[in-house]
């Protein structure tokens, strides 16, 4: 008769380190494949973190449900969403070697997690969650609508976490309904307004700006670029790594890391920052900080605040532009200029075309009064012909 699997309970242990604070460790016991039990262990958080044992032992509910998943008793489960929300935390927001997600999508849900779910829903047991409830409690949040959305989704995304080791059965987020669609749509750059903030800008801004302008980059990509990314003999970006907040890490998406194609000027002008950046060696970001020695790349935010806005404001633009503004624009030029939608949507590498059309790009509006004009002259019959003598002064 096999041996039952009993529950365990685990132990947490404060652990010295010879450099840097005290750890709090989880101890457990596992059946390995070959059937035999071995002892586990996992480091918790630091001291800093977790002050007392109690805070400590907390935080280990997660790593006790996950060493009793064979366990055959109710209480293996999380019994709140708030030791559901540490689960997922151990299953799919820390670093490891599948890189589920980037660091900046890790970062944005676990404050999602701490500022809106966890205080609101963490107290409560799974199957008091209910549609209803939430919908109601996204429509008195005073945030916009994405933002909204983005915490309906990680709550979805939390009950698909129970559903799939087998906690729940059900989804309750499912049925909630709540909009993202833009209550604002984002500012482009129109041609000529690109062509006079280069005029403005110093010859590292330039650079930067020309080419998050001319590919798409996101600026978590632009700025992880190394010399040895760019290919110049074969005109290539290899596009590997993001950083953001200086942690580098993986591409957003799979379609996010496949090469960007580089325009023979666009490689001349990089060419040109190199020979007078202060690090141009092939292990060297392209875009460096001196005052970082080199070991990091310029911080995005301090480049926009303080060189490419003043530019832009000395250009005549009063538009709001960020980093993102300038891959917006680069996905409406391109639809202005005629390209197919396969076209921009594997030049901007999304996932799928209906990003790249709900979201990327937007007519110039030029383009839609010529789209428009030619409807009007299908209507009506000779309006055109009209409309040129008016422009030629000629008579019919």
């Amino acid at each position: 008769m096999p041996r039952r699997t009993r529950y365990q309970q685990g132990s947490v242990q404060r652990d010295k380190r010879q450099s840097g604070p005290d750890v709090w460790v989880f101890r457990w016991r596992e059946i390995g494949p070959d059937g035999k039990s071995a002892q586990r262990k996992a480091v918790i958080g630091t001291v800093v973190t977790l002050p007392s044992e109690a805070s400590a032992l907390k935080a280990a509910q997660a790593l006790r449900i996950d060493a009793n998943q064979q366990t055959p008793r109710a209480d293996s489960r999380p019994s709140t969403i708030a030791e559901l929300i540490e689960h997922y935390r151990l299953k799919e927001l820390t670093e490891d070697d599948q890189g589920r997600k980037a660091h900046s999508t890790r970062a944005a849900y676990e404050c999602y997690l701490n500022v809106w779910i966890a205080p609101r829903w963490g107290n409560h047991r799974l199957q008091q969650v209910k549609s209803v409830a939430v919908e109601e409690w996204l429509g008195d949040i005073e945030r916009a609508r994405g933002t909204k959305a983005k915490i309906r989704n990680i709550m979805s995304a939390l009950f698909s976490h129970a559903m799939r080791y087998e906690w729940t059965d059900k989804n309750p987020i499912r049925l909630v309904r709540q909009s993202a669609k833009r209550e604002k749509i984002p500012d482009v750059l129109e041609l000529h307004e690109l062509q006079t903030l280069l005029t403005k800008l110093a010859v590292r801004e330039r650079t930067l700006v020309l080419l998050d302008a001319a590919t798409g980059l996101r600026v978590s990509e632009l700025l992880a670029l190394k010399w040895d990314d760019i290919d110049f003999e074969n005109l290539e970006i290899r596009v590997t790594e993001s950083i953001w907040h200086q942690v580098l890490g993986v591409c957003k998406t799979e379609a996010s890391a496949r090469p960007v194609p580089m325009d023979e000027y666009m490689a001349e002008d990089l060419l040109r920052w190199r020979k007078t950046c202060a690090y141009p060696m092939e292990s060297d970001w392209v875009f460096a900080s001196p005052r970082m020695k080199g070991k990091q790349p310029y911080w995005p935010d301090n480049l926009m605040k303080r060189y490419i806005k003043p530019a832009a404001k000395a250009a005549g633009i009063h538009k709001n532009i960020g980093w993102h503004t300038f891959r917006h624009s680069f996905g409406t030029l391109l639809k202005a200029n005629g390209e197919d939608v396969k076209t921009v949507q594997e030049l901007l590498r999304h996932a799928n075309s209906k990003i790249t059309l709900d979201v990327y790009t937007q007519a110039v509006n030029s383009h839609k009064r010529a789209a428009q004009s030619k409807v009007v002259q299908m209507i009506v019959p000779g309006v055109g012909t009209k409309r040129d003598q008016a422009r030629t002064g000629t008579e019919a």
